[in-house]
């Protein structure tokens, strides 16, 4: 599976990519049918209690699936996105079952 980061208004950090690509490594071993990642991380000015934004696009067969997070920092915010693809994904996996 390809990964692609895109860094919005923050500086570029191997660690957190590191970070990130090593959980979609671990999804993409759990679900073989993930054929590529964006993620994009953000910077809110604007939101003093949270800001940091992790937003991740899965691409598989059939519709892509989306999750997004706004938390204190960007490890948490990877880590609540990852959570919710994951559920997303256990569901399309449900439907691949039944056909």
């Amino acid at each position: 599976m390809t990964v692609n980061f895109q860094y919005v208004n923050t500086d570029v950090s191997e660690t957190l990519s590191a970070f990130t690509t090593e959980k979609l490594k671990k999804l993409a071993d759990k679900f073989e049918f993930l054929i590529s990642a964006q993620v994009y991380i953000k910077h809110d000015d604007k939101d003093h209690e949270a800001g940091k934004i992790c937003n991740i696009e899965l691409s598989l067969p059939g519709p892509r699936i989306f999750a997004t997070s706004n938390k204190a920092s960007y490890e948490l915010a990877v880590n609540e996105t990852i959570n919710d693809l994951t559920r997303q994904l256990k569901k399309r996996k449900e439907v691949f079952k039944t056909h």
